[in-house]
């Protein structure tokens, strides 16, 4: 009876301790565009709500917004902060993300399309982990420089 006690005792540390892995990254959760904080280049989309979530040993980044047309938006990205490609779903202007996780607060992103990098910049979640500010440079599918820094609000 007591090794069975042991036993169960072992397993459930382990579920919590799966459960919590990630619990403490300031990148997890979900993140509002705050627009009048944010320098978004004119005619470019707009990425209003970015979810941060853990799935499985990766992590799953569900973006929703509108495009320069102003039609909504919906892309997914499922990967690893460790600097690799890693597939976009649900938007046409990229086909991989490169994530790298710098330090706590910091990453580095890169987005390719076809290949060639169409986009980099950084994303730098705030010491207080209320607000996450993230600056791009690139250029758009017509070959136009884009770029900006947009500034969300932890919900």
């Amino acid at each position: 009876m007591k090794a069975r006690a042991v036993w169960l005792f072992l397993a459930m540390c382990l579920v919590g301790v799966a459960s919590s892995h990630g619990a403490d990254d300031p990148f997890l959760g979900t993140w509002k565009l705050n627009e009048a904080k944010s320098k978004i280049t004119a005619g470019s989309g707009k990425n209003s709500t970015v979810v941060y979530e853990m799935s499985g040993d990766s992590i799953k980044v569900t973006i929703d917004g509108t495009g320069p047309d102003g039609a909504a938006t919906h892309s997914e990205w499922t990967g690893k902060f460790d600097g690799k490609d890693y597939p976009v779903t649900g938007d046409p202007n990229e086909d991989t993300r490169a994530v790298k996780k710098v330090s706590a607060h910091l990453a580095t992103f890169a987005v390719k399309k076809g290949g060639k990098v169409v986009e980099t910049g950084r994303i730098v979640v705030a010491a207080d982990g209320k607000t996450r500010t993230v600056t791009t440079q690139g250029v758009d599918a017509k070959g136009m420089k884009v770029g900006g820094s947009a500034v969300y609000d932890k919900q």
